[in-house]
């Protein structure tokens, strides 16, 4: 063992003894609002996290991570910290790449591998760093030094000691984040496995080893003060017991050892049977009681009194647990563990049991389906293998609920009050389909289960297992099971289909069996897949002999019959547009139309299993996932994939949400769900096809924070091909006639200006009011009498000047004069778009030889309404302009020839258009007149 000094200046590492905290009555109160457990996603967090998500750029066009859900604990110890200035405890639990004080902190690169807290600060270790946290959230402090993976930190003072697996013990100044002093040790002899800070210990340190032994170090003057031989067992855990100088010691035999470190002095010993011991904590509330974990989940309470065990708190957890801490003064007793959950037990009892008073907990094994609820987009059902069907809230996780495990005998198991009812838990859900139409009324869930024929009902809203367990009453044999469930839109009746190829229909409020389809079975194989329309009009199955069937839902008839390429997977109905998907065993996808029974679409491009698919609640994408690791939006109306992307780990089920925000995805050996972006609602995407040839990138799965900030700098971000606008051309093709962007305001009224101005015409002008003059005139005379005004009998003169032969000539004259010349009339046409209605018909009158113009450029007029036509460009100005001129020079064009042969050509042109678009008017009033009034 070797010891340096990382700084030789010295600091106080004192460390006062422990506070000794008054906490209130309503510290239960309390901690209901430490444990709301995530930030509320209200519209504008929503809104702007998305807003954060389109600035930064991603493998996908369509889908940006968001969240995840039902994500709450993992095998990290919790910790527990109390703020004296809000006068409440607060836990921290850890979540892979983030940590949960119930808001929600900001992720780190890596999974975290142990937590550590203060008053003031969270500290988190991943890898061979870690980092101090202010407020739960930003990252105030880094530390880097280790070589090897950080597994111990231990808070001390203005001071923090980490402690890496090769047994390298680092103290650190918090605030200056300089390395005080480091201490090596030789694995093979002493390798650390606990750390303690003693209470009332002035800069000492305890710690635990593999080997059995302990060490207690002065940290100030670096000396080893004492080393204690141990009981030759691994040292799992170490805890100050609430008397000075007296530690709690767990040994991997399953012993703790109370010790008197000031004496050297063992005090007593218990024992658990249930393997080594993985926390401690004592009450100190006036019962001198101690907790011990253990790795199968029960925890054992001891009577320090009387030396012997007071009770069990079997099944706690169902895995090991993690970490357990009383709180101060309080009977509340915190666990967590790997089994995804967070609880917390009161003792309030007469006997000093524990019960469980709050808890959060997610799924404890990877998920099996996940579907949304309800067509608000707020609930999301997930079945699990370890049993349960639970509801996970997209707005807030205090809307979480549990539906609990299903149970083969609920009656027997409340009658006889059963506590272990592992042994009556019916098998994990396979599949479910849940409708909230009569959710008040009666049962809206039926699920299918693991190797059991028959499938059971779930209430929502009583959040329990339903009444009833459906299946055949003549079917005997054990090899059968329930393979597919379906629930009509009424939520009326269920649907099942059987492994041996029956699909039977019952009624979901009474579970009565309401008859089947075919007259012994629907397929001769195993049924894939069954829907019901919306209108329980028909019902279509599949089966693995590889058909497709259509049956009457009233009377089970069969109508139709579709034999398909490959033996079908997954079978998915939208029930608003009608639109059928097969997900095939070759790995391709069929699209059919239930109504004309024909497959309109077909993709293929997985080189996996399709594991699930999904439609967009307009039904225009089909979002499938495979094993591939890869899911894709396909485009139904182009036919064309739109969108990919790679995950790292393989995606099992897809939803999408009823609202079309977000798209929830669950994957291999997760436990949570996973929520991404619809970029396109709130941002330009490109739904270009992707190239044959295009290959995704693997994007990460999102944590449980919502999506950060990303800094990207100007010259990193390249274009992207697929962001490109689409420039249309001013004329798609020749042959179409194309109108303008012009306003209906600057030509439609053309013909009827002199009636606009007529009626826009005051009655009379303003009249100005006569000033009085200072001093009023009176007439001299005996009398006075006031001067009456003058009268202006002069009659009113015009104002406007006629200019007649002075008159000079427009730019648009000049422009028609120009276009004789070079037949160029662009300019001119350009002019007239430019000018409002009251200049377009100043300009076309002033073509008259007696307004200024002449014959000639009335005739250049007359040939740029003719490019127009030959064009088919901005055809309704070609038809205004022209009925403008018409109006306003009829008279004069037949005394004309070069005007009336000009006239002629234009008569030509304008029939031949018009007979041509009259005709595909009439063809399309057709259609459209079909479609009204035909029964389809």
């Amino acid at each position: 063992m070797c010891c340096t000094e990382g700084s030789p200046r010295k600091r106080d590492l004192q460390r006062a003894p422990e506070a000794q905290m008054t906490v209130p009555l309503d510290t239960l109160k309390g901690l209901a609002t430490c444990f709301p457990s995530g930030p509320e996603l209200s519209g504008a967090g929503i809104a702007a996290a998305m807003e954060r998500a389109s600035e930064r750029r991603t493998a996908s066009a369509l889908f940006a991570g968001f969240r995840a859900l039902g994500l709450f604990s993992n095998d990290i110890p919790h910790v527990v910290r109390f703020s004296a200035l809000k006068r409440r405890f607060y836990v921290t639990t850890c979540v892979g790449k983030s940590f949960h004080t119930y808001d929600v902190s900001n992720s780190v690169p890596q999974d975290i591998c142990c937590m550590a807290a203060d008053g003031r600060l969270v500290f988190a270790a991943y890898g061979n760093v870690f980092s101090a946290f202010a407020r739960n959230k930003e990252i105030v402090h880094t530390f880097k030094g280790h070589k090897a993976e950080i597994h111990l930190l231990q808070p001390f003072g203005d001071h923090i000691i980490s402690v890496d697996t090769d047994s390298i013990l680092i103290i650190w100044h918090i605030y200056s984040e300089e390395e005080y002093l480091q201490l090596t040790f030789d694995k093979s002899v002493f390798k650390i496995s606990a750390i303690l800070h003693p209470s009332t210990y002035l800069n000492k340190i305890l710690l635990g080893s593999e080997q059995g032994s302990l060490q207690l170090w002065n940290v100030k003057s670096n000396k080893l003060l004492y080393t204690f031989p141990g009981w030759k067992l691994g040292v799992t855990a170490l805890q100050q017991a609430p008397a000075v100088d007296v530690v709690a010691i767990g040994l991997m035999s399953g012993q703790v050892i109370i010790h008197n470190i000031k004496f050297n002095e063992t005090l007593m010993k218990f024992r658990q049977d249930w393997g080594p011991i993985t926390s401690i904590s004592f009450r100190t509330d006036g019962h001198p009681v101690m907790a011990a974990g253990s790795p199968c989940g029960h925890i054992g309470l001891w009577d320090l009194e009387d030396k012997k065990l007071i009770n069990q708190m079997r099944n706690a957890h169902s895995t090991a647990v993690a970490g357990l801490t009383f709180l101060h003064r309080e009977p509340l007793l915190v666990t967590n563990g790997a089994d995804n959950a967070l609880r917390i037990w009161i003792f309030d009892g007469p006997t000093g049991e524990g019960r469980l008073l709050r808890f959060r907990m997610g799924h404890s094994a990877p998920l099996t389906s996940i579907r949304y609820y309800g067509q608000n987009g707020q609930q999301i059902l997930s079945a699990s293998q370890d049993g349960t069907l639970q509801s996970f809230s997209t707005v807030h996780e205090k809307f979480n609920k549990s539906l609990g495990h299903g149970l083969i005998n609920k009656k027997r198991v409340k009658r006889k009050g059963l506590q272990n009812t592992m042994s009556v838990r019916l098998p994990p859900i396979t599949k479910f389909a849940a409708e909230e139409a009569r959710e008040s009324d009666w049962d809206g869930i039926i699920a299918c289960h693991q190797g059991k024929l028959s499938c059971s009902t779930w209430n929502y809203q009583k959040s329990t297992i339903g009444a009833y367990f459906l299946k055949p009453k003549e079917m005997k044999k054990d090899d059968i099971t329930a393979t597919a469930v379906d629930i009509t839109s009424c939520g009326n009746f269920a649907v099942i289909g059987l492994s041996s190829g029956t699909v039977d229909v019952y009624n979901m409020q009474s579970g009565i069996h309401r008859g089947g389809f075919g007259k012994d079975q629907a397929h001769k194989g195993s049924v894939r897949g069954v829907a019901v329309d919306g209108l329980n009009q028909l019902t279509v199955t599949t089966g693995s002999e590889g058909l497709l069937k259509f049956w009457n839902f009233k009377n089970k008839i069969l109508i139709h019959s579709v034999s398909l390429s490959s033996s079908p997977n997954i079978m998915l109905l939208h029930r608003d547009s009608g639109i059928l998907g097969l997900a095939l065993d070759d790995f391709s996808i069929s699209v059919l139309d239930i109504e004309t029974r024909k497959i309109v679409r077909e993709f293929s491009g997985h080189q996996g299993q399709i594991n699930d698919m999904a439609f967009s609640p307009d039904g225009r994408w089909l979002i499938s996932a495979a094993m591939d690791c890869s899911i894709r939006t396909w485009d139904l109306p182009s036919g064309c994939l739109i969108d990919c992307f790679l995950l790292d780990s393989a995606p099992l089920n897809v939803s999408m949400s009823p609202t079309g925000d977000f798209l929830a995805t669950s994957h291999v050996d997760h436990l949570g769900i996973f929520l991404w972006s619809n970029i396109s609602l709130y941002s330009v995407v490109s739904l270009r096809p992707l190239p044959a040839d295009y290959v995704p990138s693997v994007v990460m799965l999102p944590g449980t924070c919502q999506t950060q900030d990303v800094e990207v700098s100007e010259e990193t971000v390249e274009p992207s091909d697929e962001m490109i606008e689409y420039d249309s051309p001013e004329q798609l093709n020749e042959q179409l006639v194309t109108l303008s962007l012009l306003p209906e305001s600057r030509w439609k009224n053309l013909l009827n200006l002199d009636v606009i101005k007529k009626k826009n015409k005051p009655k009379e002008p303003p009249k100005v009011p006569k000033s009085a003059p200072f001093f009023i005139p009176t007439i001299p005379g005996l009398v006075p009498r006031y001067a009456a005004p003058e009268q202006n009998n002069d009659p009113q003169q015009s104002k406007v000047v006629n200019l007649g032969v002075l008159a000079q000539k427009s730019d648009f004259c000049l422009k028609l004069e120009e276009g004789l010349v070079n037949n160029k009339y662009d300019t001119a046409l350009n002019l007239l778009k430019e000018s409002g209605p009251s200049g377009i018909e100043t300009e076309l009158r002033s073509l008259s030889p007696d307004c200024g113009g002449s014959v000639e450029v009335m005739q250049s007029f007359l040939k740029m309404i003719g490019m127009m036509l030959d064009r088919k460009r901005d055809f309704e100005l070609a038809q205004a302009y022209l009925a403008l001129f018409l109006k306003l020079h009829l008279k004069m064009l037949p005394s004309e020839p070069v005007l009336l042969e000009e006239i002629t050509n234009l008569s030509s042109q304008v029939e031949e258009n018009w007979t041509h678009l009259q005709s595909l008017f009439n063809q399309s009033m057709c259609i459209l007149n079909y479609l009204k009034s035909a029964l389809l």
